[in-house]
């Protein structure tokens, strides 16, 4: 059901987006007030670049200020409050990763909100690649490798990841029930410690953000075990893919969401995912986004409800065959 699940949301994503034509009633209303664009994170980072590009956007669009609050805070709940308040108009935007939207709901406890009930789902914006990586010291040249060592020794190989219940932690947990490894999990405070005891030596796995290993890919310092996507990344095109090494089911993107507050009228909603894919095709945009290692993904807000959706079965199956706790 897991795969099956996943697959159908993939075909959702690669989908091309059907934007409506513009309308006149949205834009009036857009162009009433000024914009709030909420980063529930600090400054920096693929969030804040992408709540800037969507301010920018709407100040050239609708010649009405627009400002980004960066509300870090009980990992990201203090924004996504702010959103849930705010009055439903659409010039209260939330710009947030997938994790909060699809993994926080099951994984933490008491967790203040019903997604689906308490947004407005506008669109994906960008998606950035991940990989799983090896030191070479591990001696792992490929995901079929790792998979082989895994099942001859079980319980000798592990993988970091930058904390439990990350999607790159549950990225490792997918990828065990599927190949039937058996990797045991080490947790870090972030992926610059993970990444460097993988560098070292003292973990020989990790599944990351390919932008952050690329440098250490080039460098020979890490080994690429494969891109956890459907399909090669532009980014780094003669990596392959798990499922070309026939691991399927591993499709794990980290991606940016955008959503408002529930209630806000469906033709400003609408009028807000077709700007999105407008400001994230210009020319200067695409340079930010490959900067940060992410590319333009946007769709339709009902295939973004969907995809949310699917995604949020799929990692709470992942988090119930785990017994995965919060800290």
């Amino acid at each position: 059901m897991l795969r099956k699940s996943f697959i159908a949301a993939t075909l959702v994503a690669l989908a091309l987006p059907a934007f409506p034509q513009a309308n006149p009633e949205a834009a009036k209303l857009l162009s009433s007030d000024k914009f709030t664009v909420i980063s529930p994170f600090p400054p920096g980072g693929p969030v804040d670049t992408l709540a800037r590009v969507m301010a920018e956007g709407l100040t050239k669009r609708y010649g009405q200020p627009a400002v980004v609050d960066n509300a870090p805070g009980a990992a990201g709940n203090i924004g996504m409050d702010k959103v849930k308040r705010a009055k439903p108009d659409g010039h209260t935007l939330l710009l947030i990763p997938a994790g909060n939207l699809t993994i926080n709901p099951t994984l933490m406890p008491n967790f203040p909100f019903d997604i689906a009930k308490d947004f407005a789902p506008v669109t994906m914006l960008a998606k950035a690649p991940n990989v799983l990586v090896a030191s070479p010291s591990s001696g792992i040249k490929s995901a079929k490798d790792l998979v082989a060592q895994a099942k001859a020794k079980p319980g000798t190989l592990s993988y970091a990841s930058p904390g439990i219940g990350s999607g790159l932690h549950l990225a490792g947990e997918l990828f065990k029930q599927y190949t039937g490894a058996d990797l045991l999990h080490v947790a870090y405070k972030g992926t610059g410690p993970a990444m460097n005891d993988v560098l070292g030596g003292i973990v020989p796995l990790m599944f990351t953000n390919l932008p952050a290993a690329l440098p250490h890919l080039q460098s020979g310092k890490l080994v690429a075990l494969g891109i956890t996507e459907a399909q090669r990344t532009p980014v780094a095109p003669d990596i392959p893919t798990l499922a070309e090494q026939g691991i399927q089911g591993v499709n794990v993107t980290s991606w940016y969401g955008m959503l408002a507050p529930a209630g806000t009228p469906a033709v400003v909603v609408e009028q807000l995912a077709r700007d999105a894919a407008d400001f994230l095709s210009q020319p200067d945009v695409q340079a930010r986004l490959k900067a940060q290692g992410m590319t333009q993904s946007t769709m339709t807000p009902a295939a973004f409800a969907k995809y949310m959706k699917e995604e949020t079965a799929m990692w709470a199956g992942v988090i119930k065959a785990s017994g995965i706790k919060a800290e």
